[in-house]
């Protein structure tokens, strides 16, 4: 299939494949929009079932983080990468030192971070061979002390943000406690945002494809674990996905109790259509890419020097941004990723 026919090609600027025989690395990396500055967006590490299924991926989710950023009023575009391999046994210096190599043929149009498979460590092996990657040294925290590069606790303090805008707007509650809320997916992200609605007062449901992560989740913050199939039909106030996308589908949708939808994950919807239906069924939909912009306004601050307190205040301000959505799409009656998006095409215009 030709990348231009492809049903997610979106006028992308740039879609480039990388390939090492000695190293086995297979990669994708797509430029979707350089109008606001230099494409930025993590580097996926995915076990995908094909190629095209890789393709897909690396389009949807470019595209996404131009928007991403843009809504988040960031001086970057949007772009990608997907490695195709096993994340759990496919992992090599080599591989990563090869794929600095691939961002690095870019000359600086598309800068690097971590993503779902990758971390900090891929990061430094990968800044062995560019300067283009973000999250590889240590930064300032926002209790003072210091952290490494991964910005997923920015991602998980604006999803919580988000989430409290988003719950104050449907349920018309300015607190979290007795809150319920299923969770698909206690990774690094998930497991933060698990933690700080548990600080906060919220009743928790998880779920998770590694056992380890929902023991840990149960053990520690007192969730309930549920399976992986169950969790869209319990009787919560939110859903909070925080694993993979398109996990909203007409299946999941049908099973679907929560009126809140507000999680981590990118891509959520596995039709851009199924926002029409969320909004018949009453769901207040977070728009993923503007909920979920913590982590790369935390690798922005990275490039630009900011303090912890600036970056915490940026973080913060996804919950205007979602406040904004929500008041527009009621005012309207489009969904909220309608709003969401002509928002993000209207600062894109401005760019310009």
């Amino acid at each position: 299939m030709s990348v231009f026919s492809h049903v997610d090609f979106d006028h992308h600027e740039q879609v480039v494949y990388g390939h090492d025989k000695a190293s086995g690395l297979k990669a994708i990396i797509a430029i979707h929009d350089t109008t606001l500055g230099p494409a930025l967006g993590g580097c996926r590490m995915w076990r995908y079932a094909s190629d095209d299924e890789a393709l897909r991926d690396v389009l949807r989710l470019s595209r996404g983080m131009t928007y991403k950023s843009a809504l988040a009023q960031l001086p970057l575009g949007g772009g990608k990468a997907v490695i195709i391999g096993d994340p759990h046994s496919g992992k090599s210096a080599a591989l990563f030192q090869a794929m600095g190599d691939f961002v690095d043929s870019l000359g600086g149009r598309y800068i690097t971070a971590a993503d779902s498979g990758t971390g900090v460590a891929e990061m430094q092996m990968m800044a062995e061979r560019t300067r283009h990657v973000a999250g590889a040294g240590q930064r300032e925290a926002f209790d003072g002390g210091l952290r490494n590069g991964d910005p997923s606790p920015s991602t998980a303090y604006g999803v919580f943000i988000g989430l409290q805008v988003a719950v104050k707007h449907r349920l018309g509650r300015d607190d979290l406690k007795g809150l319920k809320v299923a969770i698909q997916g206690v990774g690094q992200v998930g497991f933060d945002l698990a933690r700080q609605l548990k600080a906060a007062g919220a009743e928790l449901w998880v779920t998770d494809i590694v056992e380890a992560n929902v023991r840990r989740a149960v053990e520690q913050l007192g969730a309930t674990a549920v399976g992986q199939n169950d969790i869209y039909g319990l009787d919560v106030d939110v859903f909070a996905p925080c694993a993979m996308g398109a996990i909203i589908n007409p299946q999941t949708l049908e099973a679907l109790r929560a009126p809140v939808v507000a999680g981590a994950a990118n891509n959520q919807l596995a039709d851009a259509q199924l926002a029409e239906e969320l909004q018949r069924k009453g769901c207040l939909y977070a728009p993923d890419y503007a909920i979920n912009a913590g982590g790369i306004i935390d690798v922005c601050y990275e490039r630009t020097g900011g303090t912890a307190a600036q970056l915490k205040a940026h973080v913060e301000g996804i919950g205007a941004t979602l406040e904004e959505i929500f008041l527009r799409s009621q005012a309207e009656g489009a969904t909220t990723t309608a709003i969401a998006d002509r928002m993000a095409r209207e600062r894109l215009r401005a760019g310009r």
